[in-house]
């Protein structure tokens, strides 16, 4: 057995924000993807992730209403049953979500496909089923990683009941500016970033920060994103990346402040969280990459939307 593959994804915009109501954008990375197999000769990373199917699989046991097959699943575990995944752990790019979407789409009763109308009621059906499954892996999960990996296509979330496909302006690709990553050299992981970040909600200064200016921001960067207004684009992006310097630094890795610092200063590059932080992958956008690059000679920069 070999499943169909399963793709990573980028949260342009909305980290902690969609939380809190704001708007997001995210969009499939292929870069990377995933897919179920069964193991001819296991090894130690098909036995791994064999066992955290096991464990998935006992999880999903108490959520009858998921409508999912899970004698089949049981029993192709048995069989040796893994995901085979070039997608990073803990990097910001949905590892957990692509798995949770080659699960689903293997193992449920009564499919949602994506080769029919895809309704908002259908997108929210769908959602509400991942981020039950998903909360396996997270503690909490909003369910949009594995739907957008399902999906395999961009997804603007307006508010936390409204969400829609969408489409993206076409890239440049000899544009002067660009979206990218840069590899932080560590894993994060999301359940205790989103717990420093729900502990912080508690103080009446951040909730206003949060509400004033964090999403306000953020909702920008998506309406000018999409519209293809780059130079509003850079405007709130920047002042989105010193809000973010100023008010998560637990999020950002050490080693990072004073570069995330510099690239506001100098204007040549914004850094901003990928996913909830704390190590894995930092999202960059340059006005000018070949600038960028220079000014981060020290980094491999990943290249993921040209301007």
């Amino acid at each position: 057995m070999k499943g169909p593959l399963f793709y990573s994804k980028i949260l342009l915009f909305g980290e902690y924000g969609i939380i809190e109501d704001s708007k997001g954008l995210s969009i499939p990375y292929n870069f990377f993807n995933g897919a179920l197999k069964i193991a001819e000769k296991p090894n130690l990373e098909s036995e791994k992730s064999n066992n955290i199917l096991a464990d998935f699989c006992s999880y999903l046991k108490q959520f009858d209403e998921l409508d999912l097959d899970l004698i089949s699943f049981e029993k192709h575990i048995n069989k040796g049953l893994y995901f085979d995944s070039s997608i990073p752990k803990g990097y910001g790019v949905g590892s957990s979500g692509a798995l949770v979407a080659a699960i689903y789409d293997k193992y449920s009763n009564n499919k949602i496909t994506v080769l029919e109308n895809l309704t908002r009621e259908k997108l929210l059906v769908l959602k509400s089923i991942f981020s039950k499954m998903e909360s396996f892996f997270h503690g909490k999960s909003s369910g949009l990683d594995p739907l957008n990996s399902y999906l395999s296509i961009p997804i603007l979330i307006k508010s936390k009941d409204d969400i829609n496909v969408t489409g993206i302006p076409s890239q440049k690709l000899n544009g002067t500016g660009a979206v990218f990553l840069i590899d932080s050299g560590k894993t994060g992981s999301t359940a205790p970033m989103v717990s420093i970040f729900m502990e912080k909600m508690k103080s009446e200064g951040f909730r206003k920060m949060i509400s004033t200016q964090f999403i306000k921001h953020t909702n920008l960067c998506v309406d000018s994103f999409l519209n293809g207004d780059v130079k509003n684009l850079f405007d709130n992006t920047k002042k989105l990346s010193k809000i973010v310097l100023d008010n998560f630094k637990p999020m950002i890795p050490d080693e990072f402040h004073d570069l995330w610092k510099k690239g506001i200063d100098s204007g040549s590059y914004f850094l901003k969280l990928c996913g909830s932080g704390g190590g894995g992958y930092i999202l960059g956008f340059a006005p000018n990459i070949e600038q960028a690059k220079n000014d981060l000679k020290d980094y491999n920069l990943e290249v993921v939307y040209h301007f």
